[in-house]
Parts: structure tokens; sequence; C-alpha cells
């Protein structure tokens, strides 16, 4: 079977340059995007049962460009007034001067690490007297919280959006002969929309072990997997598969 067709379970790249977009060029494939979940915001009447109160608190974690737009948004439709003093310690420098969409980026109240919970938890420790605010999503990593807790940092979890599964039923008499996802919600999409979905030889790739692990979990065979040694990214994974495929034809 030669590959032709690629579904891509996340939204189009911006712009005109893609490591997707070359892959196409140069296999002759035609991939699509189409996002298999979604975000969606918890409402205010939700929220109020969780019984948060954010005027007690004096500094977030930020661990998303989505948790900062979902702070935000909770605070306006609840009428919380951010105040200037509250401190912003996020997961990344992206996310860091993604705040300059709702804030005065200050040095002296945002503070960021290089990409994981536990490069935030010494900044997060200097400022121990502050109150914490978790925003997160209904499937946030055990990791997370685990970190703050283990290193002693008190901090509130307040669930302001969950991801669920987009609608895929135009597709239904569509094939691809591969499916490629980044999360395990994607693959729990997969058969919300599809429950008698049959792999066959559609080829499955998945990137990350969580989302490898749920493609096994859902009795599915995981075909291409990234990130490896050899492939660090998923279009370095798949470039590799389509080249072992072609010698073997």
């Amino acid at each position: 079977m030669s590959i032709k067709t690629i579904l891509v379970s996340q939204p189009k790249p911006e712009g005109e340059k893609s490591p997707y977009f070359d892959l196409a060029e140069k296999y002759k494939l035609k991939i699509d995007f189409r996002p298999f979940i979604h975000v969606e915001g918890v409402s205010v009447q939700e929220f109020r049962t969780h019984k948060i109160d954010l005027k007690e608190h004096t500094a977030v974690i930020l661990t998303s460009k989505t948790a900062v737009d979902h702070f935000f948004r909770i605070s306006e439709e609840t009428r919380f007034e951010v105040p200037d003093t509250m401190k912003y310690f996020c997961i990344s420098e992206a996310v860091a001067l993604y705040l300059q969409k709702y804030v005065t980026y200050r040095k002296r109240k945002i503070f960021f690490g290089k990409q994981t919970i536990e490069e935030l938890v010494d900044p997060i420790k200097k400022h121990k007297g502050e109150k914490f605010l978790l925003p997160c999503t209904d499937i946030l990593q055990d990791k997370i919280p685990l970190t703050l807790e283990d290193a002693k940092i008190p901090f509130t979890k307040a669930m302001l959006y969950r991801t669920v599964a987009s609608d895929l039923s135009d597709l239904e008499d569509v094939y691809y002969d591969m499916l490629v996802f980044f999360s395990p919600g994607g693959i729990e999409s997969l058969f919300k929309n599809f429950p008698d979905f049959k792999q066959n030889k559609t080829l499955i790739a998945a990137f990350g072990p969580t989302t490898a692990n749920a493609v096994v979990k859902n009795n599915l065979r995981l075909d291409v997997h990234a990130p490896m040694p050899n492939a660090p990214s998923m279009t370095a994974a798949i470039e590799n598969f389509i080249k072992d495929h072609n010698k073997k034809k």
C-alpha cells in the first residue's frame, strides 16, 4: 500500500511555511488538518460551585496560553478586577510574552521557566508568601500539581476549561492512509465520533508516550511513534516511515 493521504488531528499551520507542507510536496502527499478536540471554558455558574475566591490569590501559575486566556476570561465574567500587584509564574517565555495581551510586561511581576514545571519551582519558591492559583484543564497532567506539592508550594487548583471531542461526522465516509494523533483526547474523540472504527490497513502515528499508550490501550496498532532519537518531530518520523516503506516496495 502506498501512502498518499494523511489526516493530522491538529489545526492547519498558519503561514506558508511548515514541515508538513514540505513533506507533502516532497512525497506528493495530500495532507489534511482537522482538530479532533477543542477547548471549552467552564461557565461562571460552574466555576462558582468550586467556591474559589479569586480575590484571595496574589499570584497565578500559568502552564499554557490557553490557561492565560481562561484566567482573564473568568476574571472578567465574575467581575474580578485583576490587581496590578498580581504576580505571574509562566511555564515558558512564550507564555510570559503572551501575557502582554492582557497586562503590561514588568519583570518584577512576571517570571518564567524554560519549558517544564520543575524549572518554574525555583522562581516560585522565592515568593513563598504569595497565595498561588493554578488555572487548568480537566485533563491536567498529574506531574504539575505533584511537583508543586513535593516542593511544598501551597496552591489552589482552578479548573477553568475542559477538552472536548470535536464533531467529525462529516468525515464518516472519508478514508485516509494515515491518522496522526498528539494526545489521548484525540484517540477518545476518534471512538466517540466513530464507535465502530476498525483500523484495518489505516496507519496510526502518535506523538509522545501518553498518546502512544492510548493507541495501544484502545487495541490499535501503533505504526509511527515520535519523538525518537532519529526522529525528534512528527514530520521526521513520518518521513522515515515513508522512506522505509518505499524501500520495501
